[in-house]
């Protein structure tokens, strides 16, 4: 394998920036119906993980997150940059991994890093529905600031009417452990 560049390591994990080898454990579950759910876009094909796979190869926003006893890539933290010192937390993990811990562990590490970094504010957004993942911010110490009532639609019906979808915003500051 090429060399990594490790940002941070767990107990069990690694976290580093991706390599062009990782794109068939990106495939494993980013073309997963159940694991892209409640995101923005549909199960990706093997061309569309190629493509995304070339995006994260060139940003420092999307952290992959490796297992050190396999070391299978299991999935990935996104510290999206964004305005007043603020970051934006996001993150998805194959579903034979959820339960585990390794969201948990993964996005723990990187909080305090980019609160150790500077960073002032960290926010995600995440679909009321997704109770996985509201209750995984709530755990690392995040409070709901607010439930913004059908404020954005990723699709559209079969009469081209958006599907309308509501939004949890969390929030921590550095100040908050």
């Amino acid at each position: 394998m090429k060399h990594r560049e490790i940002l941070e390591e767990t107990e069990r994990l690694i976290l580093r920036r991706y390599v062009e080898e990782d794109l068939e454990d990106l495939l494993e579950y980013l073309s997963d119906g159940e694991v892209v759910k409640y995101e923005p876009y549909r199960p990706m094909t093997p061309e569309e993980a190629k493509k995304d796979l070339a995006w994260r190869l060139g940003t420092d926003e999307m952290i992959a997150v490796e297992r050190k006893d396999t070391h299978k890539m299991i999935g990935n933290v996104y510290l999206g940059k964004r305005k007043f010192e603020a970051l934006e937390l996001g993150y998805i993990f194959r579903r034979d991994c959820w339960g585990m811990g390794y969201a948990v562990e993964s996005c723990e590490a990187m909080v305090r890093k980019a609160f150790a970094d500077g960073v002032h504010r960290i926010y995600a957004e995440c679909d009321p529905l997704n109770e996985r993942s509201w209750k995984l911010l709530e755990r690392l110490g995040f409070r709901r600031e607010a439930h913004l009532k059908q404020d954005v639609y990723f699709w559209k019906d079969e009469r081209g009417r958006p599907i309308w979808k509501d939004t949890y915003i969390y929030a921590r500051l550095k100040e908050e452990k």
